[in-house]
């Protein structure tokens, strides 16, 4: 029986969603161990992302050990893939969709204490949410899922804001308050992704996800954004059309542009590249 390695954080949510793609190559008859390790970005949370380097420091371990060897692919969160991939490190697959939604998660007491701060881990998040609800601040928040729902119900923040899908993978759902439409809250650009051993990777690729995950990470490419940028963008596909919505902020975090742009799904990139072009100079007509 052939074997492929899986690459993976150690984190909980992290081994679930591999776990999702080890059962669908155990059901190919393919043996699928998951080999766990700890990145950068998991040892360093006493800082947001922008002082200690960016997102990339939850994957540069795993790229390592596709190179040497040690793994023969990883799953990422695609959101958490910089936007230039290394040489030799294709993103050869992209795994269905979940709900690309933010959720608002209180205490389990229930009661929201509005005087206390809304945790979130991005600048994307940051600026809706400060637009969304004025009134009340908005600080940062680090560690996986369970660290921050303990830091929540110690009385540290008010709330959360959350992805909807990692809750719902960890079996945490029952602490969702309430889902943000993107209309509210616009979601981070991509979802999942499945390694760099093409033949197994195949397997997995969504070809909705694909031309979705495209279109998003054009746009946020355009604009120069990443892990330090309030920039976002969802896509959606429907039949052969592809439906794309995004956000710009300028850098003082004064302005801010949203727009939506549709067209044929093998032109996802340009039509992210396109949207990205066309809120940059709005907002920049608008300063």
């Amino acid at each position: 029986m052939r074997t492929i390695r899986i690459g993976s954080r150690e984190s909980r949510l992290a081994v679930v969603q591999s776990e999702l793609v080890q059962k669908y190559l155990e059901s190919q008859g393919v043996q699928a161990p998951i080999v766990t390790m700890k990145t950068t970005g998991d040892k360093i949370l006493d800082r947001t992302l922008d002082q200690v380097g960016g997102k990339g420091l939850f994957v540069k371990e795993l790229d390592a050990a596709l190179l040497d060897g040690r793994s023969d692919i990883s799953v990422h969160s695609l959101k958490d893939v910089p936007m230039e991939q290394p040489a030799g490190l294709p993103l050869v697959a992209y795994t269905r969709r979940a709900d690309a939604r933010d959720a608002l998660v209180l205490p389990q007491s229930g009661a929201w204490d509005k005087t206390k701060p809304i945790g979130c881990a991005s600048a994307r998040r940051r600026v809706q949410l400060a637009a969304l609800f004025p009134e009340i601040a908005v600080r940062p928040v680090r560690g996986n899922v369970q660290t921050r729902l303990q830091k929540l119900d110690s009385g540290e923040y008010g709330a959360l804001v959350l992805a909807a899908a990692g809750l719902h993978r960890l079996g945490l759902q029952d602490r969702i308050t309430r889902y943000f439409s993107p209309d509210e809250l616009l979601p981070a650009a991509g979802q999942g992704r499945a390694g760099e051993l093409e033949g197994a990777a195949r397997l997995l690729d969504d070809a909705d996800a694909r031309v979705c995950a495209l279109a998003e990470r054009a746009f946020i490419r355009t604009l120069g954004g990443g892990c330090f940028a309030p920039v976002a963008a969802y896509a959606e596909a429907e039949g052969a059309y592809l439906h794309l919505h995004g956000l710009y902020v300028t850098a003082d975090e004064r302005t801010v542009v949203r727009g939506a742009v549709t067209g044929r799904r093998e032109q996802a990139a340009s039509l992210g590249r396109s949207l990205a072009l066309q809120l940059r100079t709005q907002a920049e007509g608008a300063l």
